[in-house]
């Protein structure tokens, strides 16, 4: 083997090497960023918890000042059209609350698609890094196949020159003649 073959065997083998790095680590920075995304998913639904209290919160401050006003001017409370006011004012907080839970529930279930396609990515990264690596076995085969004029598993010269050599083991007996 020459050094040249040496050469493009350690190169090849170099290239095989980074390559399997490369497609772990990307699937590691997928993956990471899909742990991220469920974090992600996590905060927006405790934050749709912190929403649903502080409207909570507001909503029963203007109940409060709704039947302040409503006793202000002398109107029965529980009766008659404070009792519709009252009755409007808490299903429109039912209705309000429901929005918030929903739109949450779709933007978490989003992110966890999103962390879903991130590691299916980290995969698809993977498997291209594999199939880098078999070209690049294929590669270094062939040019190295090609630098030993396609006798680079016969081992002994001479006997086995390949499938168009010019020499023969016999001489023709008309160069005699």
């Amino acid at each position: 083997m020459s050094w040249q073959m040496a050469v493009v065997g350690a190169l090849g083998a170099s290239q095989y090497q980074a390559q399997g790095k490369i497609g772990k680590y990307n699937q590691s920075v997928q993956n990471r960023n899909a742990q991220v995304l469920e974090g992600q998913a996590t905060q927006i639904e405790q934050k749709a918890e912190f929403d649903i209290a502080q409207f909570q919160k507001q909503f029963k401050k203007l109940e409060g000042e709704t039947t302040v006003a409503l006793a202000k001017s002398g109107v029965q409370i529980g009766s008659g059209s404070a009792y519709n006011i009252e009755l409007s004012n808490a299903y429109e907080a039912k209705l309000q609350e429901n929005l918030i839970k929903y739109n949450s529930e779709v933007s978490a279930a989003n992110k966890m698609e999103e962390a879903n396609f991130a590691r299916i990515s980290g995969v698809m990264a993977r498997n291209s890094a594999k199939m880098a690596q078999i070209s690049t076995i294929a590669q270094t085969g062939t040019s190295l196949m090609s630098m030993s004029g396609g006798n680079f598993f016969s081992g002994s010269k001479g006997y086995n020159q390949g499938a168009g050599s010019s020499k023969s083991l016999f001489t023709s007996n008309s160069a005699y003649r």
